[in-house]
């Protein structure tokens, strides 16, 4: 019977131990696992959250190409104007090119300019923004605007540059507008020799070659290079005849 009550006193002792365990430590178990039940749940509401955003963005920008493809170009204007404005993600920068080719469609060509070179000073992408400047400079084009051109491609002129016979059409066809054509034909040139030229380009640079070649215009034929003396040979024979140097 003594066994019984010590064990009886020994649980007693355990339970007030416990009860003032968690008096004084209960609220930081309950706080810990609250925390945790809110974590879980924030990640999930940011996960639809997302889902949700990029499922509004996405149908915003599609209205906006349903309109624009079915004629209706203010309504097209004005959901690429929501799209611009509260879509996230890329959309809004896919937005911006669907309304600069929209105002060069429209022929707002300075408008659709000034848009592209807007675009390529905000992108921090380099392949979007030189995609960008050779929009603009392909608009640029029928005005003869070889130093536009030149200004917006150059970078991408360089022989190991992904985008350089883009870079070459683009200023050889404003040369060709330019009437410069021993520049054009160089240019057009370059992208028919380059391994690395894609098959439609290069039949177009060959098209491009063969219409100046139609019109009679011919590259130059490079100069000369300037015969050396030959080794060894006497500097007394270039003197005049009968002189004996002395």
């Amino acid at each position: 019977m003594s066994d019984n009550i010590f064990r009886e006193v020994d649980e007693d002792l355990r339970n007030a131990r416990l009860r003032a365990l968690w008096n004084r430590y209960g609220i930081f178990v309950i706080g810990g696992a609250v925390a945790i039940v809110l974590v879980v749940a924030g990640n999930e509401a940011y996960k639809w959250w997302q889902g949700s955003t990029a499922a509004r963005s996405s149908d915003l920008f599609q209205t906006a190409l349903d309109d624009i493809a079915a004629g209706d170009l203010a309504a097209g204007q004005e959901a690429l104007d929501a799209t611009i404005a509260e879509a996230s993600g890329r959309y809004p920068m896919l937005a911006k090119f669907r309304a600069a080719s929209l105002m060069a469609d429209e022929g707002r060509t300075a408008e659709a300019v000034a848009a592209y070179d807007e675009l390529a000073g905000t992108v921090d992408n380099p392949r979007i923004r030189e995609l960008a400047l050779l929009y603009a400079s392909y608009l640029l084009v029928d005005q003869a605007d070889v130093a536009g051109v030149t200004s917006r491609v150059s970078g991408m002129l360089f022989p190991d540059h992904p985008m350089r016979n883009i870079a070459r059409e683009a200023l050889g066809l404003a040369n060709y507008r330019a009437g410069d054509l021993d520049a054009a034909m160089g240019l057009f040139r370059a992208i028919v020799d380059d391994p690395q030229t894609s098959q439609q380009l290069g039949t177009r640079a060959a098209i491009y070659l063969a219409q100046l070649t139609a019109q009679g215009h011919t590259l130059p034929e490079p100069a000369p290079a300037e015969t050396a003396p030959a080794a060894g040979a006497d500097q007394g024979d270039t003197q005049p005849a009968g002189d004996t140097g002395q």
